[in-house]
């Protein structure tokens, strides 16, 4: 009943939004402007959810703006997302997961201020909690 989805795209974007709106789903919808399918930090992002539509600034959530080079290839996602919960990815990589972490918990509930999950979120990775809750996925799963 509750979910985040990055799309690469404005249009498919609006698309998403309307079809969610039909639904009891609590949802929000991210797309980096310059194209990713998730919060990039290297540049504004469009959020659409059940409360509207904003666009938000890397900076508006106490990050730095960064550069498609800090974040590295898609072939190379994998390696970074054992670093970031392993709390040792870049500055840019961490930061990335922490603000896409922190609109999920924002879906889920929308009454904490988007600061108050950025910290959660950040205080999630740095602690080694996403890596323990991670293994424990594995675990029921396998």
């Amino acid at each position: 009943h509750r979910q985040l989805l990055g799309v690469y795209s404005l249009k498919l974007g609006r698309l998403y939004n309307y079809l969610y709106q039909q639904t009891d789903t609590r949802y929000t919808i991210v797309n980096s402007l310059d194209g990713y399918d998730e919060i990039s930090l290297t540049d504004d992002f469009k959020l659409f959810s059940n409360d509207g539509e904003q666009i938000v600034s890397p900076e508006a959530l106490g990050f730095e703006r960064c550069h498609d080079g800090d974040l590295t290839a898609v072939a190379e996602a994998a390696a970074i997302f054992d670093r970031v919960l392993d709390n040792t990815a870049s500055e840019a990589q961490k930061n990335a997961v922490i603000a896409n972490a922190a609109y999920a918990i924002r879906t889920f509930d929308t009454k904490r201020p988007i600061e108050t999950c950025v910290a959660l979120a950040r205080e999630t990775v740095e602690s080694g909690r996403a890596r323990a809750t991670f293994r424990k996925f594995i675990e029921l799963n396998s």
